[in-house]
């Protein structure tokens, strides 16, 4: 069964996206408010519903939904909307150190499929799982608040800025 279809319900879905080759990209603030930028976006005009999120370095955990099925097609939107901003910003950065190996390895990516002309930015995949139960929920939510703290980046899950556990976070999710 093809992942296009695995998502197609109205029901929340625990959702990872993670870079090529989880590749550290999401280390600058600028990245990681860009992408808020268009979740939101999403969330304005596409009926994007997040009840949690957590912006790692290389990858993105979201729990969302969208009330007539539409989460694929979204999180399409989202993810290739955003790839090619934030590759744009990459390229014209002048203090990204790392412009050269970035652009390098989404290159790199891209040559191995042929649905990518010039870079591949995310993995294809985005590793759905429907949350079916609300027991299945709230464990999920508590992975990805968890993520920042097994990673060692912050002691408590509250401190983390890129989250929905953060209350200062700069982006409210929806209530469950």
């Amino acid at each position: 069964m093809s992942e296009l279809r695995k998502a197609n319900t109205d029901r929340p879905f625990f959702i990872t996206m993670p870079v090529v080759g989880w590749v550290d990209v999401f280390t600058r603030n600028e990245y990681c408010e860009l992408f808020i930028r268009n979740m939101e976006y999403c969330r304005k005009h596409k009926g994007l519903k997040v009840y949690a999120y957590c912006i790692m370095s290389s990858h993105i955990h979201l729990i969302a939904a969208h009330d007539e099925g539409r989460l694929p097609d979204i999180l399409r939107d989202l993810k290739s909307y955003t790839a090619k901003q934030l590759i744009a910003n990459i390229e014209n950065n002048p203090r990204e150190s790392r412009k050269e190996w970035l652009l390098y390895l989404f290159k790199f990516f891209a040559n191995k499929t042929s649905q990518n002309s010039e870079y591949q930015f995310w993995q294809k995949t985005s590793y759905p799982i429907e949350l079916i139960t609300g027991a299945v929920f709230d464990q999920k939510m508590d992975y990805i608040h968890q993520n920042p703290v097994k990673a060692m980046l912050v002691n408590d899950e509250t401190c983390y800025v890129y989250s929905s556990a953060n209350p200062d976070s700069p982006f409210l999710v929806d209530e469950s």
